[in-house]
């Protein structure tokens, strides 16, 4: 048990240093996100082997839909298989290292759930600047205010990230990721940020929507997840305030089985700015 955990783990790590390479040209970036995500998977399945009495969080039939992707990593275009994010590179442990971890999350859990002093804080965020003004073309600003959720100050790290994907879930725009958040309030979460949407409104095809996923780290399993998602479709977009539901995870980008996250009159609050020039 203890030479296959050291094995995942060396494996994850190796994984890792790829994905974070900047001189590598041998995948592309979905491909090396399809990789950090694999990472990911593997420490889940190390944590599970360690945490023998409890129940595993992620089983041995799970690694073999992993050994699927991984021998097809070149052609694989499908969507990956669990609600994962890539883990950094700073949370990928050497083999013998594990025990200085379990020490610093019995040190995060007795500090309370919003400690985050063993992890080093989140880069900033990804967002992009406005694109250029074009005669006749309107562009999109979405001012993020603040989301609703019933535990949201015990939320660690919380970002939004932003796409725009087609009828099919395929993307239309460059993801982008908000900084954290800085502020928390009762039941919300404040963001009070600008996103650009990277493309003229005219210009995006019939069916296709905005989301906006609300991600948090999870120190206990070191990963970042998904908690929910919204999304704004293109009858929703006019200048001024609008809220907006929030449904369960994993994110349906193709908005075929909509589940409601809650009944609680909780939801993702906006500021739409339109920008034409004439």
């Amino acid at each position: 048990m203890l030479q296959a955990k050291s094995f995942i783990l060396s494996l994850a790590r190796q994984l890792q240093k790829e994905v974070q390479s900047t001189n590598s040209s041998d995948f592309t970036e979905e491909q090396k996100k399809n990789l950090g995500k694999i990472a990911t998977c593997l420490e889940m399945r190390s944590a599970s082997l360690q945490c023998t009495q409890s129940k595993e969080e992620f089983k041995l039939e799970d690694m073999k839909k992993l050994e699927l992707i991984i021998m097809n990593i070149l052609t694989y275009n499908k969507e990956f298989p669990f609600d994962v994010q890539p883990v950094p590179l700073r949370k990928i442990l050497a083999p013998g290292e594990e025990e200085n971890l379990e020490l610093e999350v019995e040190d995060d859990a007795a500090a309370g759930a919003g400690s985050t002093e063993a992890f080093p804080p989140r880069a900033p965020g990804t967002l992009l600047p406005r694109l250029p003004s074009e005669p006749g073309m309107t562009l999109l600003t979405v001012r993020i205010e603040k989301i609703g959720l019933k535990d949201a100050g015990q939320c660690i790290d919380p970002y939004m990230s932003i796409s725009v994907k087609d009828m099919n879930g395929v993307d239309l725009n460059p993801m982008q990721d908000t900084p954290v958040a800085t502020r928390k309030e009762d039941t919300y979460i404040h963001f009070n940020v600008d996103v650009e949407i990277q493309r003229h409104i005219e210009k995006l095809p019939k069916g296709a929507a905005i989301f906006f996923e609300f991600k948090h780290y999870k120190p206990k399993k070191r990963f970042t997840s998904t908690k929910c998602f919204a999304f704004m479709e293109m009858d929703e977009i006019k200048s001024g305030p609008i809220v907006i539901e929030l449904y369960k995870k994993p994110t349906d980008f193709k908005r075929k089985k909509l589940q409601l996250l809650t009944k609680k009159p909780l939801y993702l609050h906006l500021d739409q700015t339109l920008h034409k020039d004439s």
